[in-house]
């Protein structure tokens, strides 16, 4: 392994380790201290790769912007499969909730700039459902990708605190009905296809693979 590579690594490994534990014990729960020892390494190494606790925060949350991937799935289907992937994770023995809300409940600062980058994904994401309903023939899709958008974090909210798999659906069934009410056609369509196949074994948005994050709505 080269030198490059060996660094890149080491990066890595770090990321990886910041990322569990500050999404399993919380931000400011878990230190430096304890990030280094878990890897076995000082921490003096770590300060090496990210000379500070915030540079570690804000590159967790940079890893876990990670826009919608493009799909050939009519809009609606892909708005109504949100609520079908978040009961998947909500059931998952990762979920915490989530990792942008957190962070910003536990910094307390609307200034730093990992509250910055959480505003912004919870953004992107309000945009991308904006598109997909004006490409739905939504009557004024801008109202309507707020109030969806709202459902989705509710869910999330109600999932954590009940340890109730089912609010996704609820959410679902909310959001049907907004959509119903903007004039939106083929909704029962795109239940069905929504639904479909069969549910996999859950795969949770803010839990780290290798490389990227796979993060949630």
């Amino acid at each position: 392994m080269t030198r490059w590579a060996a660094k890149e690594a080491m990066q890595q490994r770090i990321l990886d380790t910041a990322d569990r534990l500050f999404y399993r014990q919380g931000i400011r729960a878990v230190g430096v201290d304890t990030i280094a020892a878990e890897i076995g390494i000082s921490k003096r190494t770590l300060y090496n790769y990210y000379p500070s606790k915030d540079a570690l925060i804000v590159a967790y949350l940079a890893r876990r912007f990670v826009p919608p991937k493009p799909s050939d799935r009519p809009p609606l289907e892909q708005i109504l499969r949100i609520f079908e992937w978040l009961e998947r994770w909500f059931g998952s023995d990762t979920f915490r909730g989530c990792p942008f809300v957190n962070a910003l409940a536990e910094l307390g600062k609307p200034t730093h700039d990992a509250a910055k980058i959480a505003v912004a994904f919870k953004e992107q994401r309000r945009l991308w459902l904006r598109e997909l309903l004006a490409k739905s023939g939504a009557a004024d899709p801008e109202s309507l990708a707020t109030q969806i958008a709202i459902l989705v974090e509710g869910a999330i909210v109600a999932a954590l605190v009940r340890g109730d798999p089912r609010m996704a659906q609820a959410a679902k069934e909310a959001a049907c009905v907004l959509l119903t009410a903007a004039g939106v056609a083929g909704l029962a369509a795109a239940e069905r296809s929504a639904a479909a196949p069969a549910r996999r074994a859950p795969r949770a948005s803010h839990r780290p693979a290798k490389r990227k994050i796979v993060s949630s709505v």
